[in-house]
């Protein structure tokens, strides 16, 4: 049994997979044998023999099928409706690269309100965001760079900030530890991933500890997020607002002799509009305590701006790191609804009436635990897809999955496999494309589920529970079995 002190130590040195974490709530069903009809007997038979000696329990459900006309070459559970974890991304993307356009940037703006005067603006200074998901303090500070170059150095009015571009939500899913970094709140401004950076040494008496937006080239303090040691040995971390300010509190036990992680920051607009007060007042320029404006100004000039890149390179990133703030960023400007789960049911319909696909979607990174969609109907969305310029797009930002042995080790093959993972707590889905050299491709997609062990996990070991390691594994090798027979046999 692995001791507690361990455990929590390495959660805060990062060594827990955050994609681990998500919630599961769906009643248990017994495993399924595959269709008796999709394919020969012996076939049959080996993938029976796959999926119980991968030892998963729970639901499996799988799909392939020839990916230029849709017929299911073989199946197990295929309508049974299951969460997607992070696959629900792969329509994220197709649903933001048709409503928005593979060439849609975000931009960050410095707006003036008045002239500029012999360096002092005779007016508000506004910093206006559209809720790029990929700002961060190294960019934030280059536009800072760009404001100097104006000349301005005070303002006369004030500093306010706008968040307004997208709905502010302080979390993606409400059944997550408050600590998890890949649970981070949504808004207009958004940086790093809205996340803070703690960390933490031992010194004589107790810890030295440091809250700050790091980059690679700026690590600027953080007034808004707080943190303080405490003496005990559990819970791992308190939260709370107050005041304005985050305030969060450590257990001394979990710390070790130092060490840092990132936590999650509740309210990113007043987050960055602080970081760029530091990275302005570096560059020569002195900026009043930053408020919130509802609205943008008519007419107002541009000083500065910061574009960020073409929508299709943040897709090939958001797939291949499964960002979660990146899918509902996107998902919400494709939507422009006022919330989640509005957002997620307009991507819901337009899967539907687009695709031919019926699921439901909460959210648009498949972290929330209510989201459900079958195997069948995955791979009906992937099939239909391609007659799309939006499911064109798709296929260059999906990540190379590359073929796997028996045991889940990487092999050279000429078989490309292309998709998305997710992985959640006792969640473990892939979907995408097999393409042979010569052949025909194949859209698959693997759902497997142990509900009934997620709902025994309690709130606070979400982020690494039991067992939950070792469960993902056998998964994983499950699905890189089940690819390598299909390319085998169908490709």
């Amino acid at each position: 049994m692995v001791s507690r002190r361990f455990v929590l130590g390495g959660v805060l040195a990062g060594l827990a997979a955050p994609a681990l974490a998500e919630g599961l709530a769906l009643s248990p069903r017994p495993l399924a044998r595959p269709m008796a009809d999709a394919l020969p007997a012996r076939a049959a038979a080996d993938a029976r023999d796959l999926i119980a000696g991968a030892k998963l329990g729970g639901t499996i459900g799988y799909v392939v099928a020839d990916a230029r006309s849709g017929k299911i070459l073989e199946s197990a559970n295929p309508r049974d409706a299951l969460p997607p974890a992070s696959t629900a991304k792969a329509i994220t993307a197709l649903f933001a690269l048709e409503r928005l356009g593979p060439g849609h940037r975000f931009t960050t703006r410095i707006l003036a309100t008045g002239p500029l005067r012999g360096g002092t603006l005779e007016g508000d200074l506004i910093l206006a965001g559209s809720g790029d998901p990929e700002l961060d303090t190294d960019k934030l500070g280059d536009l800072a760079a760009r404001l100097a170059a104006t000349g301005i150095r005070q303002v006369r009015g004030a500093f306010l900030f706008h968040d307004g571009a997208l709905p502010a939500i302080s979390r993606i899913s409400d059944d997550q530890p408050d600590h998890v970094g890949y649970n981070p709140a949504i808004s207009g401004l958004n940086l790093n991933y809205n996340r803070v950076h703690f960390e933490w040494k031992q010194a004589k008496g107790g810890y030295g500890v440091a809250m700050d937006a790091r980059g690679e080239r700026f690590a600027p303090p953080v007034r808004l997020a707080r943190m303080e040691v405490v003496r005990r040995e559990s819970p791992l971390f308190t939260y709370r607002e107050r005041s304005g300010a985050e305030e969060w509190t450590v257990a001394s036990k979990a710390l070790g002799k130092g060490g840092s992680r990132w936590l999650p920051v509740r309210n990113p607009g007043a987050y960055v509009a602080e970081v760029f007060q530091v990275l302005a007042r570096a560059q020569g320029i002195n900026l009043p305590d930053a408020k919130r404006t509802a609205r943008l100004p008519q007419g107002a000039q541009i000083l500065a701006e910061w574009t960020g890149d073409p929508l299709s390179d943040v897709l090939r990133r958001m797939l291949r790191w499964s960002t979660n703030l990146t899918a509902e960023v996107v998902g919400l400007s494709a939507s422009g609804a006022g919330g989640l789960r509005a957002s997620g049911g307009a991507m819901s319909d337009w899967a539907k009436s687009r695709l031919g696909a019926t699921g439901r979607f909460v959210d648009h990174s498949g972290l929330g635990a209510e989201s459900r969609i079958s195997a069948e109907q995955m791979v009906q969305a992937l099939v239909a897809a391609q007659a799309t310029p939006a499911g064109r797009a798709l296929k260059p930002v999906l990540r190379d999955l590359g073929m796997r042995d028996g045991d889940g080790g990487a092999i050279e093959s000429p078989v490309t496999v292309i998709g998305k993972t997710g992985t959640l707590n006792f969640v473990s889905a892939l979907v995408g494309y097999v393409q042979p050299p010569s052949g025909r491709d194949l859209a698959f997609a693997i759902f497997c589920a142990d509900p009934d062990r997620r709902d025994r996990i309690p709130m606070a070991q979400r982020e690494q529970p039991e067992g939950g390691k070792s469960w993902t594994k056998r998964a994983r090798r499950l699905q890189g079995q089940l690819i390598a027979r299909w390319a085998g046999l169908y490709a």
